[in-house]
C-alpha cells in the first residue's frame, strides 16, 4: 500500500509527540516532554536528517503506551521513522543483546539510540536521583553504549 497522505511535519510530530507524554515525568520528576525535546535536539545536533528527528520525537512512544504500534502502523510518517521507533522500542523480555542487535540492524536507528543514551546519561540530570538509582543507570547505559559500539566520550557531548 502506498502512502498517499501528506506526511506529519515535525512541528505536528513534535505536538503530537508531547501530548502523547502529558502528564508523564521522568525519574528526576521533570516532564517528559524534556527529555523528548532534548533527544530530538541531540539527533538535529548529530545531524540526523527528518525521518530520525521525527523518530526522535516519538521514540518512547510505544514502549510507554502513549501511542499504539496500531496507531504508528497508519500514521503520516515516513516508513523509515516507522522502522526506527519500532527499533527503539524495547520488547518484554527482551535481552540487551538482541536490543542493541536490532538498533544496529535498522537503518538510522543508531542515531536516535546514541541521543537518547546521551540525555539519559547526562551527569546533570543523574545527579537528582538518590546514589544506588545513578549507579545503577549509569552502568546500565554504559553498558548499552558499549553493546551499541559507542565510546564512553560519547556520552558527554
Amino acid at each position: 500500500m502506498t502512502e498517499t497522505r501528506t506526511p506529519l511535519t515535525l512541528a505536528e510530530v513534535e505536538a503530537l509527540a508531547c501530548a502523547a507524554h502529558a502528564g508523564q515525568t521522568d525519574k528526576a520528576g521533570r516532564p517528559y516532554a524534556e527529555h523528548l525535546r532534548a533527544v530530538a535536539e541531540g539527533v538535529r545536533a548529530r545531524g540526523g536528517d527528518p525521518a530520525q528527528i521525527a523518530a526522535g520525537w516519538l521514540h518512547d512512544a510505544v514502549e510507554d503506551d502513549a501511542l499504539s504500534e496500531e496507531w504508528l502502523a497508519g500514521a503520516a510518517l515516513s516508513r523509515r521513522t516507522k522502522d526506527i521507533v519500532l527499533a527503539v522500542t524495547k520488547r518484554a523480555g527482551e535481552g540487551s543483546e538482541a536490543y542493541a542487535r536490532r538498533v544496529l540492524d535498522t537503518p538510522g536507528a543508531l542515531l536516535v539510540k546514541e541521543a537518547d543514551l546521551a540525555h539519559n546519561a547526562d551527569p546533570d540530570r543523574l545527579a537528582v536521583l538518590d546514589e544506588a538509582t545513578r549507579k545503577r543507570l549509569t552502568e546500565k547505559y554504559a553498558r548499552m553504549r558499549a553493546l551499541l559500539g559507542l565510546g564512553n566520550d560519547e556520552a558527554r557531548r
